[in-house]
């Protein structure tokens, strides 16, 4: 009887947990066997659903470019009329689906810049072709185009700003930064804003992405704060938030500071960071004088890129949808294009980095 009844508690608490599944998983091995360095991916077909379908076949270019078909025209005008019209029907089902044309441009004369939206785009728009172009250490032939950010929205949902100061009462005001459940911090006790220490230069040079030394003694040049650690962990945290991931994603668990035996995404990640940093003070945070109050943060700075905003908790961004094949204007160079530099308190990351995406 008692045997019985065990057996049937078994068997519904398997039930049970099977029920509190999330949906069918796949796993991959992303780093060394025998290290636990494995991804547990889970089901992104609802998310490859949503992508959307170029809005119509794109016809072939004709002998007029739209900088001569139409005025005003700065960041494609070295494209076909046919390609910048298909483009434009693109744009505004990624970005303004509800608003329409209108969300950038004055119906009553199209050409007319006193919309600020048209700006931010034009600079959006080089973006992406900064990322799809220069950028493939990290968004490699996937790419990215504004749908990869927008998913629909005017703002992408995922963004920071520098925060502000805390408010509240006195007790409130002496957290040192830390210690607020956010998203950014996976609800964590870190600090709560770490993306303006490396994902930008408003608060000057980026912090490197580093805790410890290359050695086991002390280095002079070296020296990390207990309150710079818990930054470099609190972003950590927001690489994993934004991903779906864990440590062993990029980390060997025998040695997270090993490079040489840090699995291929760790290369990626610190490609990406780089990335972030060039799109954030070459596109975004040069445009805080066109922005109005409501679109600015606390400190008065735009609203900026941040891992989530492409990932949104995905290994790869939608699923692995590549859209970028389909609209060729957004791998051509900009008409400014400009080669990005590394920032000189990585390089010796980057010669690590460099090191481990040859072995």
């Amino acid at each position: 009887m008692h045997k019985a009844l065990a057996l049937t508690g078994v068997a519904a608490a398997a039930l049970a947990l099977v029920a509190c599944e999330p949906g069918p998983k796949t796993l991959e091995q992303s780093g060394y066997r025998g290290t636990g360095m494995a991804q547990v991916n889970l089901d992104s077909a609802a998310i490859v659903a949503e992508v959307p379908a170029p809005p119509y076949d794109l016809p072939p270019p004709g002998e007029v470019t739209a900088g001569e078909a139409y005025e005003n025209v700065q960041v494609l005008s070295n494209i076909s009329r046919e390609e910048f019209d298909y483009f434009m029907a693109a744009i505004t089902e990624w970005v303004s689906p509800e608003e329409g044309c209108n969300y950038c441009h004055n119906p009553a004369n199209m050409a007319s810049d006193e919309v600020y939206t048209k700006a931010v785009a034009r600079s959006m728009i080089q973006m992406n072709q900064k990322v799809n172009i220069s950028w493939d250490s990290h968004v490699k032939d996937t790419g990215v185009t504004c749908w990869t950010c927008h998913r629909g929205n005017p703002v992408p949902e995922n963004y920071y700003t520098l925060a502000g100061a805390p408010s509240g009462n006195p007790i409130e005001r002496k957290v040192n930064g830390q210690n607020m459940p956010v998203p950014a911090s996976a609800f964590s006790s870190l600090p709560y804003e770490s993306f303006g220490s490396y994902f930008g230069s408003d608060l000057g040079e980026p912090m490197s992405v580093r805790v410890s030394g290359v050695s086991m003694h002390p280095q002079e040049d070296h020296e990390v704060t207990t309150m710079e650690a818990e930054q470099t962990y609190g972003l950590m945290m927001h690489f994993s938030e934004s991903l779906g991931v864990n440590c062993v994603h990029c980390h060997n668990s025998q040695n997270f500071a090993d490079w040489s035996i840090s699995g291929p995404a760790r290369v990626q990640a610190w490609h990406g960071v780089q990335m972030v940093r060039d799109v954030n003070d070459g596109y975004i945070s040069p445009l805080a004088g066109i922005f109005p109050e409501n679109r600015l943060g606390a400190e008065g700075d735009p609203f900026k890129v941040q891992c989530g905003t492409c990932h949104q908790g995905q290994n790869k961004p939608m699923g692995g949808v590549s859209m970028v094949a389909d609209y060729p204007a957004l791998l051509r160079e900009p008409l400014d294009f400009t080669a990005p530099i590394l920032d000189e308190a990585d390089d010796e990351d980057a010669a690590a980095v460099e090191i481990a995406a040859a072995s």
